[in-house]
C-alpha cells in the first residue's frame, strides 16, 4: 500500500512540475548562441583552392584537369555551381595563380570528397595527366586551401547575374583579418546585424558569397567575393558604398571601431569554363 502512494504521489508531482513550465516564446529575442541555432541549418562551406604555377606547362595541365576532369566529378555529385577565376597580375604580383571556388551543402560532402574522385573512374582517365604526374614535373607549385562557412545574411552562393563579356568582368576577392578573434567576431557581426551586407545588396554589388572562414593561413579573418561587369564599373560601385549613408553611419559607430586590422584585395577574371 505504501508502495502505490508512493508511486501516486510522485506522479501528481511530476505532472504538476510540468504544468507549471514556461513554454518557450518565439517572440522573444533569443542571446545570441541560442539564435544561431535556428540559422545554422542550410548555410553553406566553400572551399577556396589557390595553385600557384612556376611554368607555362603546369598552368596547361592543371586547366585541362579542372575543365575535363574536376568539374565534371563534381557535377555528377551534384555541387555545383563551381568558380574557377585567373588572378590579374599587378606590378606588385605577377605570380600566375588559379582560385578554384566549391560549394558544399554539408561539411561531411566536403570531408568525403577525396574519397568520392578516387572511386570515380572517369575522373581518373581524364585526369590521369594531373593525378599521375611524376614527382620532378608536378602540375603546380603548391595549392592553398582554406575552408569557409557562410554568413547567415547569406547563407548560400548566388552565381553572377551579370551577362556581359566574361573577359571584360572583375571579380573583386576580399580576405579582411582582425587583431583578435574577439574583433573578427564583432567585424562579422557588422557585416550581418550591422547591415553591411544589405548595403551590398542595395548597391547591387552582386556578391557570389560571404564567410567566415573556419580554417586557413591569415586567422581570423572573414572572405568574400563581389562582381563586377568590368573596372570602370567596380569603381563606381565602391564609390556609392563609401558616399553611402548607411556606412558612414556604420563607421561612426564606436562598437565597430578598430575591427579590420589588414585587408587582401585580389582581382580575378573567370576561365572560359567557370560555371560562372
Amino acid at each position: 500500500m505504501k508502495v502505490v502512494q508512493m508511486f501516486l504521489f510522485m506522479t501528481i508531482a511530476l505532472g504538476m512540475l510540468n504544468c507549471n513550465q514556461v513554454k518557450p516564446d518565439t517572440n522573444v529575442d533569443l542571446p545570441t548562441h541560442e539564435a544561431n541555432k535556428f540559422t545554422e541549418e542550410g548555410r553553406e562551406y566553400y572551399q577556396l583552392k589557390v595553385y600557384t604555377f612556376e611554368t607555362d606547362s603546369q598552368v596547361v595541365t592543371t586547366d585541362h584537369y579542372l575543365k575535363e576532369a574536376y568539374l565534371p566529378a563534381l557535377k555528377e555529385l551534384g555541387i555545383s555551381p563551381v568558380g574557377v577565376f585567373k588572378q590579374i597580375p599587378s606590378e606588385e604580383d605577377s605570380i600566375r595563380r588559379t582560385y578554384v571556388l566549391v560549394p558544399f551543402h554539408s561539411i561531411d560532402q566536403f570531408l568525403s570528397l577525396e574519397e568520392e574522385l578516387v572511386k570515380d573512374e572517369n575522373h581518373q582517365t581524364a585526369g590521369s595527366d594531373y593525378i599521375n604526374a611524376p614527382y620532378d614535373r608536378p602540375p603546380y607549385q603548391r595549392i592553398e586551401s582554406t575552408l569557409m562557412k557562410a554568413f547567415v545574411d547569406m547563407p548560400k552562393m548566388m552565381a553572377t547575374p551579370l551577362e556581359g563579356p566574361r573577359s571584360e568582368r572583375i571579380y573583386e576577392l576580399r580576405s579582411y583579418e582582425s587583431p583578435t578573434e574577439q574583433y573578427y567576431i564583432n567585424k562579422v557581426d557588422m557585416f550581418n546585424a550591422g547591415g553591411e551586407v544589405k548595403l551590398f545588396d542595395r548597391l547591387a554589388f552582386n556578391a557570389v558569397f560571404y564567410a567566415e572562414v573556419i580554417s586557413g593561413a591569415k586567422m581570423p579573418n572573414l572572405v568574400y567575393m563581389t562582381t563586377f561587369s568590368d573596372q570602370a564599373s567596380r569603381d563606381e560601385h565602391w564609390k556609392a558604398f563609401v558616399d553611402a549613408p548607411e556606412w558612414k553611419e556604420l563607421i561612426s559607430m564606436e562598437k565597430y571601431k578598430n575591427n579590420v586590422s589588414h585587408a587582401d584585395i585580389i582581382f580575378l577574371t573567370p576561365t572560359a569554363y567557370s560555371d560562372y
